[in-house]
């Protein structure tokens, strides 16, 4: 019925409860999940997850805030997606949220390494054919802007793919989806002060969203601020029906048919 689109259960907060968050799925009928990669120091773990369980799948990338880590190349990345049950290229993208706090008081300027590493990743998922999961913050003109110089332009789309955690305006939303990508909603989309990216929901078609959690962050109301897991993703499809005025299994099975479009081989 449900698919959480993007987890992060190699988290040591969540791995050591796999079985428990199994049964918790099988019972809030969730029924896939996709695990993503943010270094490739873990792909290894990640990877495990979806050869040890068959409706696990996985990602191989590098998170655009991730310092410190092996910088991988187009070559690191295509032999990885080679492998079997890994599906797409990412996660990926742009963050220059917080460049104060967050970054150390640099600028955007002293962030080409992170542009560098899209460009990568996006030259990866081109030469596989397999789809981007994309994470923006406070950098959306940019991450336009590098889609389209490396041809993922809509009309010459190779890898497509989905921006993941969707937070930013109604002009970035017609601006992806012009491009021929998809929306994925979290959590987030059940806070209260967050009637504008609800807008957002009501306003994006219906075979363009995905659902998923970020677990083990964002959790929906009731269960803000506690550790997420897949099995809250129906939260998210309950606020999706509501924004769409469509009931919750028409989201789920929608939802489930976008994921089995855009990632090959997810098969229930």
């Amino acid at each position: 019925m449900f698919i959480d689109s993007h987890c992060h259960l190699s988290f040591p907060e969540l791995v050591s409860q796999m079985p428990a968050i199994r049964q918790a799925m099988a019972d809030a009928r969730v029924d896939r999940a996709l695990c993503i990669c943010t270094t490739m120091e873990e792909f290894g773990d990640v990877h495990a997850l979806a050869l040890a369980y068959d409706n696990f799948w996985s990602t191989v990338g590098v998170h655009p805030d991730n310092e410190g880590v092996q910088e991988p190349s187009v070559e690191d990345l295509l032999a990885k997606a080679a492998l079997p049950r890994v599906v797409a290229i990412g996660e990926t993208g742009l963050d220059y949220y917080g460049m104060e706090d967050r970054k150390g008081g640099r600028s955007v300027a002293d962030l080409e390494w992170q542009r560098d590493r899209f460009r990568t990743h996006i030259r990866a998922a081109r030469a596989c054919a397999k789809p981007l999961i994309i994470h923006t913050r406070s950098a959306s003109d940019d991450t336009l802007a590098i889609l389209r110089e490396e041809g993922e332009d809509g009309a010459g789309n190779i890898a497509g793919g989905v921006f993941h955690c969707f937070t930013e305006s109604m002009q970035v939303a017609r601006a992806a989806l012009d491009l021929g990508y998809y929306l994925s909603f979290s959590g987030i989309i059940t806070f209260k002060n967050a009637q504008d990216l609800r807008d957002v929901v009501a306003f994006t078609p219906l075979n363009r969203i995905l659902i998923e959690t970020d677990s083990p962050y964002l959790a929906p109301v009731p269960y803000r601020g506690k550790t997420n897991n897949p099995s809250f993703v129906p939260y998210v499809a309950q606020q999706v029906a509501q924004c769409k005025g469509i009931a919750v299994e028409e989201v789920g099975h929608a939802t489930s048919r976008n994921f089995e479009t855009l990632f090959k081989g997810v098969t229930p």
